[in-house]
């Protein structure tokens, strides 16, 4: 059973992997799909909030470059090219689905300063109430922590707890948590539930994520430790077919559930 049938917030992150095809560009069908899902939730009712990375990746395919700048100037200036992108996408489709969007970029310090953590929250709690759907991004022009360190997963389970959420899904494109390496061992299994995260679980985790994305695995567990601290129930996911989404709040079993303490 996956918890989510009774849930009343939800954040959602989905990374660059998911969001883009190889050569950078945005894939335009996933992303009306994943628009029309979270717009359906929540019509349902669901406070829905949308954490989103991609911003260098397709920065990279706007301006034509081969690959993902390696220097953090480079990759800055990337992110100022794909947010534009990325939000007018997502303000178009939600837009068709009758949807209201606000956009957050947020840095570290804005958690870490209380003063600027309850505006953050207050505003927040004020879309929600005026039924927006927030989306949200680290501000990659001006940090570098989530373009050195992770893939905006640890950001997914920070909002989470910031907003006070029943439930977090991270999008990927693996199926969940597996036993071994399923690129490497074609009998590797999938994970369906993690009672506890612990040193056996880390171990099962793989390095780098993609070339377009900048996590893996491991920063996804992370995140899931983070979340599953503060209560809320996590699963990691498949976000190749974010219809997928509506089997989570149908109770059914998909991906890898993460229990909440």
């Amino acid at each position: 059973m996956s918890n989510f049938q009774n849930i009343k917030r939800l954040v959602v992150k989905v990374g660059t992997s998911t969001l883009t095809y190889e050569t950078g560009k945005l894939n335009i069908r996933r992303m009306v799909k994943l628009c029309s899902v979270l717009s359906d939730l929540h019509n349902s009712g669901i406070d829905v909030a949308l954490v989103t990375s991609g911003a260098i990746g397709v920065g990279v395919g706007k301006l034509g470059l081969s690959e993902k700048p390696h220097d953090i100037p480079g990759r800055q200036a990337a992110a100022t090219v794909g947010q534009c992108e990325l939000m007018f996408m997502y303000d178009k489709f939600f837009s068709e689905y009758g949807q209201k969007v606000g956009q957050l970029l947020v840095t570290k310090s804005d958690f870490e300063n209380i003063e600027r953590r309850t505006n953050l929250t207050n505003t927040f709690e004020k879309l929600f109430e005026y039924g927006a759907i927030p989306v949200i991004n680290e501000n990659d022009s001006v940090a570098t922590e989530e373009i050195v360190f992770g893939d905006n997963d640890s950001l997914s389970a920070i909002v989470a707890e910031l907003i006070k959420a029943d439930g977090l899904v991270i999008l990927t494109d693996i199926e969940g948590l597996f036993d071994s390496n399923p690129a490497e061992n074609p009998e590797a299994r999938l994970i369906p539930f993690v009672d506890q995260i612990d040193e056996s679980i880390e171990a099962l985790c793989g390095g780098a994520g993609t070339n377009r994305g900048t996590g893996g695995m491991i920063t996804k567990i992370h995140a899931a430790k983070i979340a599953t601290d503060a209560s809320i129930t996590t699963v990691i996911m498949s976000g190749a077919d974010p219809s997928d989404l509506y089997k989570l709040i149908d109770g059914r079993q998909i991906g890898t559930t993460f229990k909440a303490k």
